[in-house]
C-alpha cells in the first residue's frame, strides 16, 4: 500500500486534492474513484454536458477535458520524477489548456473514454514502481514533490472535480 505523502512532500496548494482521498490504498482509489467518476456521468445527455453553471465557467465536457489534461501531466511529472530525472519541470496554464481543448466539439462519450483509458495508463504507470521511486522528489512549477504525492493529487484532483460536477453541474439540472 502506498502510504498517503507528508506535508513536506508536496506544495501546499495540493493538500486540497490529497485531502480528498478518503484512503492510503492510491492504486485501490484510483480504480475504483476512475470508475465511479464515469458512472456519475453515464446518464448526462449531449445538451447537459454542454452545461454551464455560471457564463465564465467552464462547460461540463471542459471540465472533463481538463481533468484528462491535468492527469496527463501529473503522470508525466511522476514518470519523470520516478525515473530519476531531476530536470525542473514547467507549469501549465489550466485555463489556456481548455481554452485550446475543443473538449467542446468532442462527444461526452469520447471524453469519458479518454478519461478511461487516461486512469488505466496512470495505475499502470504507477502500480509497479518500488518504494525507492515513490519517495523521489523532483520539481515540477518551482516546487518540489514526490512521486507518491503526485499520485494522491491525481486522485483528489479527480475527486475535487466529481464534487463540482455533482454540486454545481448535475445538481442545477436536477
Amino acid at each position: 500500500m502506498i502510504h498517503r505523502p507528508a506535508v513536506t512532500e508536496h506544495p501546499a496548494f495540493f493538500t486540497k486534492y490529497i485531502n480528498c482521498v478518503p484512503s492510503d490504498d492510491l492504486l485501490q482509489e484510483l480504480e475504483h474513484n476512475g470508475k465511479q467518476t464515469i458512472a456519475t456521468l453515464k446518464d448526462v445527455s449531449e445538451e447537459q454536458a454542454n452545461f454551464r453553471y455560471a457564463p465564465d465557467k467552464w462547460s461540463l465536457k471542459e471540465v472533463i477535458g481538463h481533468m484528462v489534461d491535468t492527469e496527463r501531466i501529473m503522470s508525466y511529472r511522476a514518470l519523470r520524477i520516478a525515473r530519476g530525472d531531476v530536470t525542473p519541470l514547467p507549469g501549465f496554464d489550466e485555463n489556456a489548456y481548455v481554452s485550446h481543448s475543443d473538449s467542446s466539439e468532442r462527444t461526452l462519450a469520447n471524453l469519458l473514454n479518454d478519461f478511461s483509458i487516461v486512469r488505466q495508463a496512470t495505475i499502470n504507470l504507477l502500480e509497479p514502481l518500488s518504494n525507492a521511486a515513490w519517495s523521489r522528489v523532483g520539481v515540477a512549477s518551482n516546487n518540489e514533490i514526490t512521486v507518491r504525492a503526485l499520485g494522491f493529487v491525481i486522485a483528489g484532483h479527480e475527486l475535487h472535480h466529481r464534487n463540482v460536477i455533482v454540486e454545481r453541474y448535475i445538481g442545477a439540472l436536477g
